[in-house]
């Protein structure tokens, strides 16, 4: 098959640009290293050239926090909604889009808002579609666990409030093959979350990650809610991660049924091991 990938350059989009490129599928690149920003394809129109011999596409651009031009409504909801009603119009029926979990009926936050307007978009269109909803993902490269395994080396772990907030971590393998998966199941027009199989707190997912870089386990440090809230107001004018809402979305937890998983998988998702925080696709199933 014939693949247009957006957002190629990302932890998400390389490992999948990968994985398919190993299963002998041709991809095409979308990203603004390839000289396609987002924030001018906001029409059909625009998108309907880069469709030619495309046979199926997949849609993996994503902030965690806005910045400058980058913005959610364009990056997540007008340009994601423009290229699934050109692929309509181009008779591109395979579409798999990446969301995140929480982006359902109770989301709260502008990051899942803008990504629930671009689900429910593709939803309504009369192709072969498949909405993901990946939950934390980890795996070497990625960001959010690199921020992670920093902040797991520190002498006292900073945590907010009593950090018991809920996780389901999943690792980039698992999430690139229910993306291939996607691509030939018969079983289409599905919401799929992509959660580990293992629900863990926060805190003690630091400790995981301080366990994993052979370092013992450490003293956790409590940060009220209201403190940390104040201090991302001067934060994100250092990193788009910190936000004010993604601690509201962290506080929230978000946990979902692995099963549906499972069987879509016909396996379940790999149970966290330390090597896995340094593993991407290419030996995370080899080395587990």
């Amino acid at each position: 098959m014939n693949i247009l990938l957006t957002g190629a350059s990302g932890f998400l989009g390389r490992n999948i640009a990968a994985a398919l490129a190993a299963s002998g599928h041709p991809v095409t690149p979308a990203s603004r290293s390839k000289g396609i920003d987002f924030c001018h394809m906001l029409s059909p129109a625009n998108w309907l050239p880069q469709l030619d011999g495309i046979d199926a596409v997949i849609n993996c651009v994503g902030i965690i926090g806005e910045s400058g031009s980058q913005r959610f409504e364009s990056l997540h909801t007008r340009a994601p909604s423009a290229l699934f009603l050109a692929c309509a119009q181009a008779g591109v029926r395979r579409v798999v889009q990446i969301s995140a979990l929480g982006a359902d009926e109770a989301a709260f936050s502008a990051y899942h808002l803008s990504k629930r307007a671009a689900d429910d978009v593709l939803r309504s269109l009369d192709l072969d579609w498949f909405v993901l909803r990946p939950s934390l993902i980890y795996g070497r490269g990625g960001k959010s666990a690199d921020l992670f395994m920093r902040l797991a080396t520190l002498p006292l772990i900073p945590v907010i409030g009593d950090g018991q907030q809920a996780l389901q971590p999943v690792h980039i393998s698992d999430v690139v093959a229910t993306v291939l998966q996607s691509l030939t199941s018969s079983k289409v027009r599905q919401t799929l979350d992509i959660v580990g199989t293992e629900t863990i707190t926060f805190v003690e997912w630091l400790q995981t990650m301080r366990q994993a870089q052979g370092l013992p386990r450490a003293r956790p440090f409590h940060v009220p809610f209201a403190l940390a809230t104040a201090l991302t107001h001067i934060g994100r004018h250092f990193s788009p991660m910190l936000q004010p809402e993604n601690l509201r979305m962290l506080q929230t937890g978000y946990l979902a049924d692995f099963r549906p998983l499972v069987r879509f998988l016909g396996r379940t998702p790999l149970a966290t091991e330390a090597h896995l925080f340094f593993s991407d696709i290419a030996h995370a199933r080899s080395t587990s």
